[in-house]
């Protein structure tokens, strides 16, 4: 219906040229989904009111989103660019049962 237009306006108060300055806007972006992903994930949970706790969850936390990454492109090509939460609910949040038959373990996962 409408055509597709690939400008966007940035305006920025650097000395910089165009192409430079819209290859550090673009960065800065990237950073930006990053942080939100954090926010979004194990940063919305700092666990204690001590500094150890709290050092080796931000520590745990930083890590996080490079294992996400890791999970997404080894699952396959629609988790490849996927986000933190998305990965979370579709691969590490998966129901499963743990029953005990005979005192030994049996995971069942679903079937879909």
């Amino acid at each position: 219906m409408f055509p597709v237009w690939r400008y966007h306006p940035f305006f920025t108060n650097t000395d910089l040229p165009v192409e430079a300055a819209d290859i550090t806007h673009r960065q800065h972006a990237i950073i930006e989904t990053v942080f939100a992903g954090l926010i979004d994930g194990p940063m919305a949970h700092i666990p204690s009111g001590h500094f150890a706790a709290n050092s080796t969850w931000v520590l745990c936390a930083a890590i996080s989103p490079n294992l996400l990454r890791a999970t997404g492109v080894l699952a396959g090509d629609r988790h490849t660019r996927a986000r933190g939460s998305t990965l979370r609910r579709k691969i590490v949040d998966v129901p499963a049962r743990l029953p005990r038959p005979q005192r030994r373990p049996v995971l069942h996962l679903p079937t879909h």
